[in-house]
């Protein structure tokens, strides 16, 4: 099995086409247009099985899986305190695993942003997360914990592994939250401000299935956007999910 996540800083439609030789059976995108609304024939032939959730028709959050996949939008609460929490888009692959595809927003939160919506998130949900694969951009890392904040970046990774689910990036790389030596995104397409923001987090099941992680070369992907995919590899025996 094999799953990317890609925030494609808008306009998914001219580049949806550069993630198809990858060929993976769930790809994330974030920044990405709604298929339902789009005028483009060409990305709306290719979206034949999605899901997506969003504020405006030309930027949300897309699962996009191969067409004998069962895809099935869960209903997760995305309300804390009253407030609606975004962006996060819970669904069921096959019936075997749920997926939680996640683009944490600022949402016009002085304290709660990005991570913050997260850890919200994570506090509503915590329940359903037993056989789960959550990933996405998290506009995170480490490096940015404030001392005086219980959900910290630091904060939340520790909450869910007190749940046994891990990063699979950290698992496989063996490095250190906040040391990562592989960026995910480089500021305003600047090599100069790199940065690891997109995160791969799984229940204990994937990651004992774990065969590879790897994030692809900013040069080849700075002229579609100033993230760089991440692709998840999981080991043959994971390929139930082509039943």
């Amino acid at each position: 099995m094999k799953i990317i996540t890609w925030n494609c800083n808008g306009a998914f439609r001219k580049k949806f086409e550069s993630l198809l030789d990858f060929d993976a059976d769930l790809i994330i995108v974030q920044e990405c247009e709604n298929p339902a609304e789009s005028k483009d024939k060409k990305y709306v032939d290719w979206a034949v099985n999605y899901l997506w959730a969003g504020d405006i028709k030309s930027k949300g959050i897309g699962v996009f899986a191969k067409q004998n996949i069962d895809l099935q939008r869960l209903n997760w609460s995305d309300i804390y305190n009253g407030h609606k929490v975004k962006h996060f888009l819970p669904c069921s692959v096959n019936k075997q695993f749920e997926l939680l595809a996640v683009w944490t927003h600022q949402n016009n939160s002085p304290n709660f942003g990005y991570i913050g919506q997260f850890w919200k998130y994570l506090q509503i949900n915590k329940h359903h997360l037993t056989n789960t694969i959550i990933i996405g951009d998290f506009n995170s890392n480490t490096i940015w914990d404030e001392w005086d904040r219980w959900w910290n970046h630091s904060d939340v990774v520790k909450e869910l592994k007190e749940i046994n689910i891990e990063s699979l990036y950290h698992t496989f790389t063996q490095e250190k939250q906040g040391k990562e030596s592989q960026p995910t995104f480089f500021l305003h397409r600047n090599t100069l401000k790199p940065y690891h923001i997109d995160y791969c987090f799984a229940s204990m099941q994937f990651v004992n299935n774990l065969s590879n992680v790897t994030i692809e070369p900013f040069e080849k992907w700075k002229h579609l956007s100033d993230h760089s995919p991440m692709i998840v590899v999981f080991e043959d025996n994971m390929r139930q999910l082509n039943k």
